[in-house]
């Protein structure tokens, strides 16, 4: 009988830890936390000669490139990314691209 609870606890937090995973990023938290980039990449995610567009941005694309800054991966000449990104939680990065997702990268 424990072991059949067990069993099923297991299961249910499995499955609860799946569904937050899958979750994806909150546009309306993404829009909140971008204060920062638009310093670079504009109002509109667009850029300018020196920062690249990111509106539009392909959401899975956009957090890999900001894991790779915040793990060293992707090299940062001039450490600028690497400030922004240090404190951002997996969330905060998920939140950031579906914001950017819902910008025209046009």
């Amino acid at each position: 009988m424990l072991v059949r609870k067990m069993l099923i606890a297991t299961i249910l937090m499995m499955i609860l830890t799946a569904g937050s995973a899958l979750a994806g990023g909150d546009v309306a938290k993404g829009l909140a936390l971008s204060e920062d980039c638009v310093d670079c990449h504009a109002e509109d995610g667009k850029g300018d000669e020196d920062s690249p567009s990111i509106a539009g941005l392909d959401e899975a694309k956009h957090i890999d490139m900001l894991k790779g800054y915040k793990s060293g991966e992707i090299p940062d000449d001039d450490d600028m990314m690497v400030d922004y990104v240090i404190d951002l939680s997996e969330q905060d990065m998920a939140d950031l691209a579906a914001y950017y997702a819902t910008l025209d990268g046009g």
